[in-house]
Order: C-alpha cells, then structure tokens, then sequence
C-alpha cells in the first residue's frame, strides 16, 4: 500500500522536495534504510584509511514507530493540494480511517500484554516454583512410587520388580 502511494504521489506534480520527504517516511514504515549498510571489506578499508565507521541502527519497525511515521505520511499527503487519486484506498479519508483502526487495535494489543504477562506469571510459578511447583510435585510423588514399588522393568510381558 505505501508503494501505491508514493507512486500515486509521484504521478502528480509535486515538487522533489515533497516526494523525498514522502519517501522518508514510507522507508521508515517499510523498514528500509537510506543507505546500504557498509560491508566488512568497506569497514576494514575505513580502518586503514584512519576513518572510525560507526553504523547506527535505522530500524523504526516498533508498532508504535511505525504508527506515527504512517500518520506524518498522511498529514504530509494532507498537506499536497494536488494529491487526489482516483482509488478509494489511497485517498486521505480512507488512509487516516484506516490509521485510526490500527491505533485502536495496537491500544487494545498493549492493554492486553499486562494481563498476559501477568496470567503466565502465575502460571510459570504454579507449574515450576520450586518445591510447590506442580513439575516439583509430580518428580516427588514418582520418586515416593518408586521407593514403595520398586523399580518396575517390562521384560517379556513379565514385570520384575
């Protein structure tokens, strides 16, 4: 969808600048960088110029990062007179209704992550606390069969104890 609308805007007559600053934010959403990332044969060749490479992540890929930078897309789009494409599902409209659905599911998602969080910690100390722990439990009570049975060895169809 985001190419569909860089290409969309590209066909209008907007300025360079405009379309830059639309592709900025369409990498950032897309997770793509603006410059290849250095190979090591590129870094080692810095080093023996004498120059320090330091390559910093660009990743905004969070939802959350990738959110705000669809809304910036938006209002920019907003912004550009001449930006009216003909499909219903690159026009503004359509585009800020379907930003506003995702920001209500990633505010359900993020409510939803502390009750989870919480229900597996009561469930990883019910099942593995020590001594309590129902694995705890289990090997105990095994141990305590073995101990009153004997240890009990199949061998022919006959137990052997």
């Amino acid at each position: 969808m985001i190419t569909r609308i860089l290409n969309a805007l590209k066909s209008t007559e907007t300025t360079k600048q405009v379309d830059e600053s639309a592709l900025t934010f369409a990498r950032k959403i897309q997770g793509r960088r603006a410059s290849a990332k250095k190979t090591a044969e590129e870094i080692k060749a810095d080093a023996e110029a004498g120059k320090e490479t330091v390559q910093i992540s660009a990743s905004q890929m969070s939802h959350d990062s990738r959110l705000d930078n669809y809304d910036k897309l938006i209002k920019l789009l907003t912004s550009i007179e001449v930006y009216a494409p003909n499909e219903a599902d690159l026009k503004v409209a359509f585009l800020s209704a379907l930003y506003t659905e995702l920001k209500q599911k990633n505010a359900a998602v993020l409510a939803a992550a502390v009750p989870l969080k919480n229900a597996r910690i009561t469930r990883n100390d019910i099942l593995y606390k020590d001594l309590t722990g129902l694995v705890d439990v289990a090997s105990d009570v095994k141990t305590y069969v073995k101990s009153v049975f004997g240890l009990v060895v199949r061998n022919s169809g006959r137990l052997a104890g």
